[in-house]
């Protein structure tokens, strides 16, 4: 891949796109935190080769997804599959070997902040290969070069901006050729220009790496800009899931508040709670 800066990419013709194989699916997953279930018989598949976006509202349940789908959390009923492989009931080697063909972009990057950049993208280089140093170097600059960032391999976290550490977190997300990469709020904190650099580089690493992605995300506008699907979560199961012109189609008054931001709809702007007539002990006026 060359160095050059990313350029713009046009919106994806999902509608036109073929069908692809799932490489990650959700059969009638259930999933809680004590007495607060999050995810409720929930079904859905990421095609592999594809850009599949995760959204609803905050606390719907989309990283607690990541986590299964990288065996950090359990479904309590039904299955997560990886490659047609059960990822609940791996042990800890299968688990291990299948983690080494996943990257991960957590929110705001989450860079080791006393490893400098260059160190940071070889981290998983050294921790799951025995490669030579010298063959390291360059799987790390060619990485670095792929983001726009192989100038920058010897400053350290605290010496670089928001945007570049996310772009960082991402040549280390793909240091190992993973098959799929799943970015947690990839865009969250960052500016318009850092924001539309991220995304285009996600599209075209997904496109000329030949990987699956897939996308938790609020931001609407660019997030349905790169994606292939769109799939939005609502009460623990998929509300829609489409290309993002049959999303932004759907009549569901919650997929419509959603990809409108509306501030009435299903999702209330007050938690339940007692009436005001009860917390101020004043009676309804008749």
């Amino acid at each position: 891949m060359s160095e050059q800066s990313p350029s713009s990419t046009p919106a994806v013709d999902s509608a036109s796109a073929p069908s692809a194989p799932a490489l990650v699916e959700l059969r009638h997953v259930t999933f809680g935190y004590g007495d607060r279930a999050v995810l409720k018989d929930l079904s859905l598949s990421v095609p592999r080769g594809k850009v599949t976006a995760l959204m609803g509202a905050s606390g719907g349940g989309k990283t607690t997804v990541l986590r299964l789908i990288g065996g950090q959390q359990r479904a309590q009923q039904g299955t997560v599959l990886f490659e047609g492989q059960d990822v609940g009931a791996m042990d800890d080697a299968r688990l291990y070997a299948a983690r080494r063909r996943m990257g991960m972009l957590f929110q705001f990057g989450a860079l080791f902040t006393d490893l400098s950049v260059f160190d940071n993208v070889a981290f998983p280089l050294r921790e799951h290969t025995r490669l030579t140093e010298p063959l390291v170097r360059d799987i790390v600059l060619m990485k670095l070069g792929a983001v726009g960032l192989r100038g920058a391999r010897d400053l350290m976290p605290s010496e670089i901006s928001g945007g570049m550490a996310r772009r960082v977190a991402l040549a280390r997300a793909i240091a190992l050729d993973p098959d799929l990469i799943m970015y947690d709020e990839p865009f969250a904190g960052l500016d318009p220009i850092s924001l539309g650099t991220a995304a285009r580089l996600i599209r075209r690493l997904n496109d000329a790496l030949g990987i699956t992605s897939i996308v938790v995300s609020h931001d609407v506008v660019e997030t349905f800009h790169i994606a292939d699907q769109v799939v939005i979560l609502a009460d623990g199961k998929v509300a829609v899931q489409g290309t993002p012109d049959e999303v932004r189609a759907s009549e569901d008054p919650l997929v419509r508040q959603f990809v409108g931001a509306d501030a009435d709809g299903p999702v209330r702007f007050h938690y339940p709670g007692p009436s005001i007539e009860a917390d101020f002990g004043v009676e309804r006026a008749p």
